[in-house]
């Protein structure tokens, strides 16, 4: 198998392309702050958070992105004793647009846009996602998110939607599509239920822990494995090449 046998790339945006992991944690200082654990490890505080995100969106999973994320915070605050008001909770719900690229990110998929269709299929809505767009500084050729299923990954149902569309709307069948993402929870896990390749971004290759996704079941499989995009570019190139 090699990375020119596919047409399309499909990905996770958040962890992925968007550094969902310092957004997050950047948004979530005040109520560290608040909570007096400023001593705590930025991992310990994300494998935190991901509890409550993964309970919250199992429980809500048609809840709009931005308030779920609302939820989540006053979650967290509950557990931590803390009180906050509406205005604290929404301003963390609306932080999605603050969440930065990762520095590969804009460079990889310009190159990657040369040589393949490029998709989202994220646990997002599309008012959020329309401001990382624009820090990725590409155009995708479909967006698939949670607001348009009803559903978060890792779900099913999510990337039945995908592949019906893009079997719909492009006439891309599975063996046409590599799914591109950091989280083998989110994405890889289910990814190998429908018999789909993958390529693991492990963005978090020098951390220790799960941070903000939560442990996959199992040991989801992958047949490519890089530390960035810019090292996705750099293999496409290379078998090219050869």
């Amino acid at each position: 198998m090699k990375l020119t046998d596919f047409k399309v790339l499909t990905f996770d945006c958040y962890g992925t392309l968007i550094d969902w992991e310092s957004g997050i944690f950047n948004a979530l200082k005040p109520l560290i702050e608040k909570a007096g654990y400023g001593n705590r490890s930025r991992n310990d505080i994300l494998e935190n958070y991901a509890k409550h995100e993964s309970d919250q969106q199992l429980l809500t999973p048609a809840l709009a992105y931005p308030v779920l994320l609302s939820v989540v915070y006053r979650r967290l605050a509950n557990e931590w004793s803390v009180g906050v008001t509406d205005e604290e909770a929404n301003t963390f719900g609306a932080s999605v647009p603050d969440w930065p690229a990762f520095p590969d990110s804009v460079e990889a998929l310009q190159y990657l846009k040369q040589h393949y269709k490029l998709v989202i299929l994220s646990n997002i809505d599309r008012l959020s996602f329309r401001s990382s767009n624009v820090r990725l500084g590409v155009e995708f050729d479909a967006v698939y998110t949670a607001q348009d299923v009803g559903s978060y990954k890792p779900n099913p149902r999510n990337f039945a939607y995908m592949l019906g569309r893009l079997s719909r709307d492009f006439g891309f069948k599975k063996e046409d599509i590599l799914h591109t993402a950091q989280s083998l929870f989110h994405d890889h896990a289910p990814a190998n239920d429908f018999g789909l390749a993958g390529a693991w971004i492990d963005r978090r290759h020098a951390d220790q822990g799960w941070g903000a996704t939560m442990p996959p079941p199992g040991t989801p499989k992958f047949n490519f494995r890089f530390n960035s995009m810019i090292e996705l570019a750099e293999a496409h190139k290379a078998a090219l090449e050869a």
